[in-house]
């Protein structure tokens, strides 16, 4: 029996490392190269297309952990990102080429996997005995997009995504930045642009006047439509929106660094994160813009350091689609009304590579099990990965929103704020992990996962 995945991005690339594990036979089709989208540029499997960093590694966040759950369930996505890591301090950053690379060879040259480059338009027939994933992504084609929204009798939400600019390191002038973690954490892994009060004022200026996209000019549709940001991914113009001040207390927040030129933080500062394993390319942390190229350049090119800053990709700005989770998936990610059917990834509504990837995990273990006449799974509720499938699955939820992982989502974590309310932030957050990470490993070997 084959399982059909649409889809080889990060969740399709999971799925199938899963099932094939299981010596389960994957049919893989993937649109691209063929059929583009504004955000990618190859066609390899799990290409990352806003940052190259997957986030915290560290076990006291919510994102190291839910990393450390997908290690202890055999991810292939952070298997590559072991291969690819880059120095990024305290979080796990990737040279996108090398780790796309890495995925792409072990799925297309698996002896179970048949990789199909072709643009499927509509859902193919599925059932418990032959389940499909579907797992295209945000950025899901027109065509398919109508044939999920017929087939869930719901309309689409969307918002609008952000990506920020990236630069070839020999275009920088070093001697205006400095090297520098926050709080030192990690080493010195960040290059910093740091602005004082009069820059930064004027930065933020510019930026208000700039020409920008709008979700009109973007939008793939026959009608136009205003869609809302995602928050945890805001382009910089509507962070601004809500004061000045706000990305001075986001993205360029100058606590935990220090200008050794003069001994104390600067008011603001901008961060470069390297990119590729050599170096050679640094992308701005948080600078998610949908300021026009020419602005991009006008802008950009008077901070410190960036005057002669050589653009590897300009900043830009698209649109985004996922299901109304809540009113048709479970925490099987089953959709409830077509058992054998899995949706997996950002189209879920779980904002963000591991949360992604996580999920492709899932509906690859759950459309084996079906295969095995077993009841698909739930992950344990204590752990990251349980709430935030029970999180996107709750049908008393209301104007759903993407949702990354976060302590906020984990109910375990809430009672230990409430049981010991004197305990510190950091050692919470450790037993909560550490008691997620015990539950998941006697879940794995319950149920022979």
């Amino acid at each position: 029996m084959t399982v059909k995945i649409i889809g080889a991005g990060l969740a399709g690339s999971e799925a199938a490392w899963q099932l094939v594990k299981r010596n389960i036979p994957v049919k893989i089709f993937e649109m691209r190269p063929t059929v583009s989208t504004k955000a990618h540029h190859t066609g390899l499997c799990a290409e990352l297309v806003c940052s190259n960093s997957l986030k915290n590694s560290k076990l006291d966040n919510a994102a190291g952990l839910m990393k450390e759950e997908m290690r202890l369930l055999g991810s292939l996505i952070l298997e590559a990102a072991a291969f690819a890591e880059v120095p990024a301090g305290g979080a796990l950053a990737v040279d996108r080429l090398v780790f796309a690379e890495y995925i792409d060879q072990k799925i297309k040259s698996h002896p179970l996997i048949t990789f199909v480059e072709k643009e499927l338009q509509e859902i193919p027939e599925s059932s418990l005995e032959n389940p499909v994933i579907i797992a295209t992504g945000p950025l899901t084609s027109k065509a398919m997009t109508n044939s999920i929204a017929k087939l869930i009798d719901s309309p689409n939400l969307a918002f609008f995504d952000a990506i920020a600019p990236i630069f070839f390191r020999e275009s920088l002038d070093l001697n205006l930045l400095f090297k520098m973690s926050r709080y030192g954490k990690g080493g010195d892994d960040y290059y910093n642009i740091p602005l004082e009060k009069d820059h930064y004022n004027s930065f933020i200026d510019q930026i208000i006047q700039a020409e920008k996209y709008s979700g009109n000019q973007l939008v793939e549709s026959d009608s136009p439509e205003e869609l809302r940001p995602f928050e945890g991914c805001m382009p910089i113009e509507d962070i601004i929106l809500r004061g000045r001040e706000t990305l001075r207390h986001g993205p360029l927040k100058p606590k935990g660094l220090i200008d050794p030129r003069t001994d104390r933080p600067p008011y603001a500062a901008v961060q470069l994160r390297q990119d590729d394993l050599q170096g050679n390319t640094w992308s701005m942390v948080g600078m998610q813009t949908r300021m026009k190229r020419h602005e991009q350049e006008r802008i950009i090119r008077q901070l410190p350091g960036m005057e002669n800053a050589e653009f590897v990709r300009y900043g830009s700005f698209h649109r985004n689609t996922f299901i109304d989770s809540p009113n048709c998936l479970n925490a099987t990610l089953e959709l409830r009304k077509k058992p054998g059917l899995f949706f997996a990834g950002q189209i879920n509504g779980t904002e963000g590579y591991i949360e992604s990837a996580i999920g492709g995990i899932l509906a690859g273990i759950n459309a084996a099990r079906r295969i095995q006449n077993l009841e698909p799974v739930i992950l344990p509720i204590e752990t990251a990965g349980g709430s935030i499938f029970n999180y996107i699955s709750d049908p008393t939820r209301k104007d759903f929103q993407p949702m990354n992982i976060t302590y906020g989502v984990m109910p375990s974590y809430h009672q230990l704020l409430a049981e010991f309310p004197k305990m510190n932030k950091h050692d919470k957050r450790m037993r909560c992990s550490n008691q997620a990470l015990d539950t998941l490993k006697t879940f794995i070997s319950a149920n022979n996962i």
